[in-house]
């Protein structure tokens, strides 16, 4: 009730009038029953009541919150000032919108990626289930974005703890749903048995997969995310029961998650789910690999019994290890890689907000945009400050009544607050709708045409909090001073006619300067950031990495469906071959396992001279014409050919490094080595028959490593998938859809998908684009904001100061020193804050050197590109007022009071 009488003040204090002109009728007429005259009577009950308006005010004070009714006509004031001077207050909401909107928005994808808690039942007691310690690294295949453990590794996991009320396993895996022709990817999971019940996941329709589905020989079943049940099925309950096609197998469908539940793995949603048992089915002819330890496809989750905490079961499971090691050992490790193997330690990870690779590959980068950002905002709210302090000189004299009349300096301090806390407040809404488009940009800048990235953007409390607290920390920043030195002039020295009061001292002065110095002291760290990582950007894109990119696309082919039998794998991938190599516009074709930089990789341990090495080193698959395709340089030796079959003798082309490290630089050809293998397991010479170019393997960032080259056409046991290299003559988008056609002509069934290598390479360069382009966008916006805040600060300045200048142009000053003495005030403070920004901007850049390339965190051409940069544009914004300045009539100057 009082808060609500703020709002009908008027309606109240009409009533309070009409009691008390009811009181005062009743005691008249009571007076004149006493046999007073009228007039008398009348003054006589006035007498008694007293002042009725000072009644009306205790009454409506006594029932109502008297600081929110001062806060509410500070409000209302303040609201009538911004209406009045329109110029500024845009100028300020817009300011403070773009440092809270950016601030928030890399806030907003930190609080999805980091802190926010997966949508189920008690997310706070999952644990991921991994290997925590590995010290030479696993030997084996991996498959999946997060691939952590075998099947068989899993299982006894699951058999021997005692720590946890369950352990489920997730994988990753993306189906084909086309029958042939182009693939039409669906993001998939494999998933035990227990894993929705685990995690407290629920049905929007049908059932979701329980222990029973997920047993040896088990059905065909599938459950859907909501999202793609949305969009493939319409949201239709006659999806129960139909099927769906997942690389050519068909799947019945039997329930659909809820809709807030989008899998585990953030920045990623699910479409379908299989259990794990239906691996077999899925890979067919491939054989199954659930009984092989050497193949990681499994993540694993698991939920803490009551009372055992995460230090407690990651130390009973560090304790299992040995004993887990021991019991799934594969048995074609050589003695090496067995001894890496039981060397590894298993643990838990606390999982309540998931797995993410956005948070693996991203959490140093999102950090420093975070700090860049906030670094934005200081320098908004420092400029603000400007602003409000050259409003508070206009306004001393106004204030100096106030005080004069009685006003206390802590009242007027409030009012002029709540004039910067509805800019503040404005500004933080201003902020949060521009947020929704920055972070939806930023979330498209991440994803990729293979890997969309998918996270729920909606506003929670921590993003709420988070702006409210930035917009009250910008409200004090750029608002307590301007209203304290508004109220520190001496009302006496203020009113006095003509006087400057305390606006022409060098204390006032003093403080603009030093907001100036500190806006650009963070805008040459941000600055020199952006151009260390443009530079950065610049020299990876620049790099030789040995090999070609135009024109070049790489062709996924998917031969499952067609059912070609294993024996002739071969023959089939030769006669797909030939038939792209045919195809007009096609200027080479080759299989490759796999291209630079796609971050695939196989390595293995070899023995040459008769000695192991003691790390393992790099191979690829391939067939005659790569090097030609990709333009990879020969420099000894021959090609693969057609004449290297499975029949003939093995043989492998070597890389310059290979040649450098492991033959001392020795002559290569002729020479053999053996890959690594099992005790008691075959293992064939290959001899070397080529030298090679280096080329990037999986990383532009690494140097170039030792590399191994073998043929796939002498590959005993080719599977289903081919993989090829095509350079085209012609136009991609004119070439792929005869490719696709060629390759439907050998089978119909056979399904593709295409990557160019350029787009290859740009992905892979994806963390350092992003912190290039927003980092230089946020530099830039620094740069403007700090430039505006000098020109103002130099126009004020000018300002201040005309009867100075005319009275130095009346005595002969010519116009070029005027401009040289503004210029030369502003070099102060543009020296000052370089002084300070550039040595603060090489201790910033060091918290971000793994993120650079070729350079060092104090590299001078870019500091001094950073200094010309913020120089040039501070000149300009000096000058402008110097040269205005420099054009003033003295006459005029001097007559002016």
């Amino acid at each position: 009730m009082r808060i609500t009488r703020i709002f009908r003040r008027r309606r109240c204090d009409e009533e309070r009038a009409r009691e008390l002109d009811s009181y005062l009728e009743e005691e008249t007429a009571d007076n004149i029953a006493r046999g007073m005259p009228p007039d008398a009577a009348r003054a006589a009950a006035h007498r008694r009541l007293g002042n009725t308006t000072r009644i009306r005010e205790e009454i409506y004070d006594m029932n109502s919150l008297g600081f929110l009714e001062t806060f509410w006509q500070d409000l209302r004031y303040g609201a009538r000032l911004l209406r009045r001077n329109r110029t500024f207050a845009v100028v300020a909401i817009v300011t403070l919108a773009l440092g809270t909107g950016a601030n928030t928005a890399v806030f907003q994808l930190v609080d999805t990626v980091r802190l926010r808690a997966l949508p189920v039942d008690h997310a706070e007691q999952l644990a991921e289930v991994r290997i925590v310690t590995s010290p030479h690294g696993r030997t084996g295949m991996f498959n999946g974005r997060w691939p952590m453990l075998s099947y068989p590794l899993y299982r006894t996991i699951r058999e021997r703890q005692q720590v946890f009320t369950g352990v489920g396993a997730w994988g990753s895996i993306t189906f084909d749903l086309a029958q042939g022709g182009e693939q039409r990817p669906a993001e998939g999971m494999w998933v035990s048995g227990n894993f929705f019940s685990l995690l407290g996941v629920r049905a929007a329709a049908g059932r979701l997969l329980s222990p029973a589905d997920d047993v040896q020989g088990c059905a065909p079943v599938a459950v859907l995310g909501h999202a793609f049940w949305r969009r493939e099925y319409g949201g239709s309950p006659s999806a129960i029961g139909s099927s769906v096609l997942l690389d050519g197998h068909r799947f019945d469908v039997i329930g659909v998650t809820s809709p807030e539940f989008f899998g585990v793995d953030v920045g990623h949603a699910f479409d379908v789910a299989v259990p794990i048992c239906a691996e077999p089915i899925v890979r067919g002819g491939q054989g199954s690999v659930l009984d092989r330890s050497d193949v990681w496809f499994l993540g694993g989750l698991a939920r803490l019994k009551p009372g055992v905490t995460m230090k407690q079961a990651s130390a009973h499971l560090a304790g299992l290890s040995k004993e887990i090691q021991a019991a799934t050992l594969p048995s074609r490790y050589a003695p090496g890689d067995a001894r890496d193997y039981l060397e590894m330690v298993i643990g838990a990870r606390e999982a309540s907000g998931g797995v993410s690779g956005l948070r693996r590959n991203y959490a140093d980068s999102l950090n420093l945009l975070l700090g860049v950002t906030g670094a934005v905002l200081l320098i908004a709210c420092a400029n603000l400050a400007n602003l409000m302090l050259a409003r508070a000189t206009a306004r001393e004299r106004e204030v100096a009544v106030r005080l004069a009349i009685g006003a206390s300096r802590a009242r007027i301090v409030r009012q002029l607050l709540s004039e910067s806390l509805l800019i503040a407040a404005l500004g933080a809404a201003g902020g949060l709708l521009a947020a929704q488009w920055f972070s939806r940009s930023l979330v498209a800048f991440l994803s990729t045409t293979g890997s969309p990235v998918i996270v729920n953007l909606g506003l929670d409390g921590r993003v709420f909090a988070f702006t409210l607290l930035i917009a009250v920390a910008a409200c004090l920043l750029f608002g307590v001073a301007p209203a304290i030195r508004a109220t520190a002039a001496s009302p006496l020295t203020a009113m006095k006619s003509g006087s400057r009061g305390t606006s022409d001292s060098r204390e006032r002065f003093g403080l603009r300067r030093a907001l100036v110095v500190l806006q650009v002291s963070l805008s040459a760290v941000l600055i020199f950031g952006a151009l260390l990582f443009g530079r950065s950007l610049h020299n990876l894109t620049s790099v030789d990495g040995g090999f070609r990119q135009a024109g070049i696309m790489m062709a996924s082919l998917d031969m499952r469906k067609a059912g070609i039998a294993p024996a002739a794998q071969q023959a089939a991938n030769a006669r797909v071959i030939e038939r792209v190599r045919s195809v007009p516009g096609v200027g080479a074709v080759a299989q490759a396992f796999t291209t630079p930089v796609a971050n695939d990789f196989w390595n293995e341990r070899i023995v040459i001279d008769g000695t192991t090495t003691k790390e393992t080193v790099n191979f690829n698959s391939i067939g005659p014409g790569y090097f030609g395709a990709l333009a990879i340089g020969m420099i000894a030796g021959r090609d693969f050919t057609s004449a290297d079959t499975a029949q003939s003798p093995k043989v492998a082309i070597v890389s310059e490094s290979f040649v450098k490290k492991y033959l001392n630089g020795g002559t290569a050809l002729g020479r053999s080595f053996t890959i690594e293998g099992a005790p008691g397991e075959a293992r064939p010479s290959l001899e070397i028959v080529g030298v090679v170019r280096d080329t990037k393997y999986t990383d532009l960032r690494e140097a170039f490593l030792p590399l191994i080259y073998i043929d796939g056409a002498q590959d005993e046991t080719p599977g289903p998938r081919l993989p090829i290299v095509i350079r085209a003559d012609a136009p991609l988008s004119v070439v792929a859809p005869e490719i696709t056609r060629a390759i439907g002509a050998v089978h119909p069934a056979i399904s593709v998908q295409y990557l160019t290598l350029r787009a290859q390479v740009e992905q892979s360069l994806l963390r350092e684009r992003l912190m290039a382009t927003l980092s230089g966008f946020f530099g830039v916006l620094a740069v403007l904001i700090a430039a505006i805040g000098l020109y103002g600060v130099m126009s004020y300045m000018v300002a201040r100061r005309r009867r100075e200048i005319g009275v130095r142009i009346a005595l002969g000053a010519d116009r070029r020193t005027v401009v040289r003495m503004i210029v030369r005030e502003a070099g102060v403070l543009l020296a000052a804050g370089l002084a300070i920004g550039l040595v603060g901007a090489v201790f910033a850049a060091r918290t971000a050197e793994s993120l650079l390339y070729d350079l060092q965190p104090g590299d001078p051409a870019t500091l001094g590109l950073a200094a010309l940069s913020l120089g040039t544009a501070s000149f300009l914004a000096s000058w402008l007022p110097a040269r205005r300045a420099s054009r003033l009539e003295p006459t005029l100057a001097l007559r002016e009071d």
